[in-house]
C-alpha cells in the first residue's frame, strides 16, 4: 500500500486523503494471511478452506480496525495484501462507491 495523497473531487472541501486517513472502506474486504505475515493470531480465523484470514467483528469490519479512529490498529504489521492495496486504485474506488456517503478521491498533482 502506498501513501499516495489524494484530494477531494472538485466542489468538495479539498481535504487530502492518505492510507492513514481514508476511513477504512477496504476494511470490510476479506484479507488472506500469507505465510510471511506477522499478524497477531487473535486477529485471525481459519476460513472454510483451512487458510488464515483476518477476523471480523460482528458488524463485518476487520477485527484490527480501531473503532474510535477508524484506522488500522496493527498498521505496522498489517498483512501483505493490505500493504499492497492501493489507495485510490480501482479496487479502492469501487469499495468507496458502495457507500454514497463516502467521497471518491482523485490523485493529487
Amino acid at each position: 500500500m502506498t501513501d499516495t495523497k489524494f484530494i477531494a473531487p472538485d466542489g468538495e472541501n479539498g481535504a487530502v486523503i492518505t492510507c492513514a486517513s481514508c476511513k477504512a472502506c477496504c476494511c470490510r474486504l476479506e484479507v488472506m494471511i500469507m505465510s510471511e505475515d506477522e499478524v497477531p493470531s487473535h486477529l485471525t480465523v481459519e476460513d472454510r478452506w483451512e487458510g488464515r484470514i483476518m477476523a471480523r467483528s460482528e458488524d463485518g469490519w476487520c477485527a484490527a480496525l480501531d473503532r474510535d479512529t477508524m484506522l488500522c490498529g496493527i498498521y505496522e504489521s498489517r498483512p501483505a495484501i493490505s500493504r499492497d492495496y492501493e489507495v485510490g486504485g480501482s479496487d479502492c474506488i469501487s469499495e468507496r462507491a458502495k457507500d454514497p456517503a463516502v467521497i471518491v478521491w482523485r490523485a493529487k498533482g
